[in-house]
């Protein structure tokens, strides 16, 4: 069997192997010229890996406490990544934001484009996008014989993307191939000719596939949004490492709502004095001083903000190490919307990332709403979680370091973080405290949707809006246009995102409460002693943890 670190080195071996996308996206070297068998074959081959790696760690025996705890980390992922498999639900996975259809697309991000192996990297990748996609259609056909389909919805979403994508000369793969081709190839380089064709291939096969989902899989699939309360109970437990009640969860939601609706009146008074939440948004909208035009304007701007972050934080409030010092913003190369933080590759060559993937016609930006934002994706946010991670070598094996991600942890960590950095006195502008509440009380709404539409919960009988009422698509967007301050555009992606991908929408605000809770835990314990940056230190130095684990490790520092 071997050691868990054993265990876990071959597990990441082998699985680098069977998926080379998760590879280069976790920055582990020697895969970045492959595509994964995305056939049911290749799912067959990874569950089984799943399996024989969940045994082995199970009758391991644990050498100290941190093996322990890694031991019990790999347990709680893997066993919820075999249910999802045995239901279903991986194999049929189509989302607007985070399925195959996406990943697919999303690798060629984050690969290296300079000198000679970079290039022939993704000329070769680009050349095997139609295989790919031929392979994920052979499993959702299969998925949906055995009665597995994704809602209309998102294969209609999705069909949409893939047709942007391979827009002929403009789609994605046509301008990587345009950036690719500005300078001149060095000898043994693909040249101009050579990354066209490759580009023709990528973009063909992924019109291909888009055809394939709106005319093969669209007439299989439900109008039915809600996966239904079974269904949701095991995505949850899978985006949180932690098993929730769903009506306590659904009943606080409301109360969360409730609150911070409150203190966002209180801060909107400050902000127009005796004015509402909305006149204090219009003025600050309208300030120019909050204003940010173009795109190139806004990536400075984040740039800026996220060095001086790092540069106030480290040291004070956070021993930040070295190589994390350094973070990129980006803005992403499609208009798909949403905004997503990459991690550093193994290595350190390739950065932390900020992404905005902004609407095409998106050219104005307000500052205070997207300051939290920044505090989110960068420090204190997923940018320290997951680098310290990366760095850790000695404390954390590689599937810790590299796989190990559990979403409620870390999203749950990275609004932890929009909150303390109001603590430590960030956010002391009214304008700026306002666009941090807003963002809180997005996720806390994504708290009651997610759990009301997909668990198939009733609006509360004492609500003023809609009560007794069951939701839908339209009740949903109706209560999350009423609450944030969002463009519709942003929005409307959103709303598709939550109802494609349940369960992932409330780990963010379900996730920042455990971790607050752990943190109180920890201060009873320790009384006098207990010290905030101390505390941070500990609980970030367990590495990515199912947040049910999580406790159990904090309770043994």
């Amino acid at each position: 069997m071997g050691t868990v670190n054993e265990i876990a080195d071959r597990y990441v071996s082998r699985f680098s192997e069977l998926n080379p996308i998760a590879a280069t996206s976790a920055g582990v070297s020697g895969y970045d010229d492959l595509m994964p068998d995305l056939g049911p074959a290749g799912f067959a081959a990874i569950a089984d890996l799943t399996k024989d790696t969940l045994e082995a760690a199970t009758r391991t025996s644990a050498a100290d406490a941190r093996d322990q705890t890694a031991k019990e980390a790999m347990i709680e992922r893997l066993t919820t990544t075999m249910e999802r498999y045995d239901i279903g639900d991986i194999t049929a996975d189509v989302n607007v934001v985070a399925s195959w259809v996406q990943g697919v697309r999303q690798v060629f991000d984050l690969m290296p484009t300079e000198g000679e192996q970079a290039r022939l990297n993704i000329v070769a990748r680009m050349r095997q996008v139609p295989a790919a996609y031929q392979g994920l259609r052979r499993t959702y056909l299969e998925a949906a014989g055995h009665g597995h389909v994704a809602p209309r919805r998102q294969v209609l979403a999705c069909a949409r993307q893939c047709a942007e994508w391979s827009t002929a000369g403009t789609g994605f793969y046509y301008h990587l191939a345009e950036r690719l081709a500005t300078t001149e190839p060095d000898r043994g380089e693909p040249g101009r000719e050579e990354l066209d064709r490759a580009a023709e291939l990528a973009s063909a096969g992924t019109a291909e596939f888009g055809r394939f989902l709106e005319t093969e899989l669209l007439p299989l699939a439900s109008e039915r949004d809600a996966v239904g309360r079974d269904r949701f109970a095991l995505a949850s437990r899978y985006f949180l490492g932690a098993t929730i009640d769903p009506d306590e969860a659904y009943a606080w939601g409301w109360s969360e709502v409730i609150r911070i609706e409150e203190e966002m009146r209180r801060v909107a008074a400050k902000i127009v004095p005796g004015g509402s939440v909305a006149e204090a948004v219009a003025a600050l909208d309208a300030d120019p001083e909050r204003r940010i035009f173009g795109r190139g304007a806004l990536r400075d701007w984040m740039q800026e903000v996220a060095d001086t972050t790092i540069a106030e934080l480290n040291g004070p409030h956070f021993d930040i190490p070295e190589p994390a010092l350094r973070i990129e913003a980006m803005i992403a190369p499609t208009e798909d919307g949403g905004i997503y933080y990459t991690g550093p590759s193994e290595d350190w060559s390739r950065p932390g990332r900020m992404w905005w993937a902004l609407p095409a016609d998106l050219e104005e930006f307000s500052t205070w709403k997207e300051l939290t934002t920044i505090y989110h994706e960068g420090v204190p946010g997923h940018h320290l979680q997951v680098a310290q991670t990366v760095y850790l070598r000695d404390q954390l094996n590689r599937w810790q370091r590299l796989f190990g991600f559990v979403p409620g942890h870390g999203e749950g960590w990275a609004l932890y973080a929009e909150r303390l950095m109001d603590d430590l006195g960030y956010l002391a502008d009214p304008g700026n405290k306002l666009g941090m509440l807003d963002a809180q009380l997005l996720r806390a709404a994504r708290v009651v949707v997610d759990l009301g539409l997909h668990a198939e919960l009733p609006i509360p009988a004492d609500s003023r809006w809609h009560p007794g009422e069951r939701w839908n698509a339209d009740l949903a967007w109706e209560y999350l246009r009423s609450r944030v301050a969002v463009d519709d555009q942003l929005l409307r992606f959103e709303l598709d995102r939550y109802l494609g991908w349940p369960g992932q929408a409330s780990c963010y605000k379900l996730g920042e409460r455990i971790w607050l809770s752990a943190r109180e835990d920890a201060r009873s314990r320790q009384g006098a002693a207990f010290d905030l940056k101390r505390f941070h230190s500990q609980a970030l130095a367990i590495g990515p943890i199912g947040l049910d684990p999580l406790r159990v490790a904090l309770a043994r520092l």
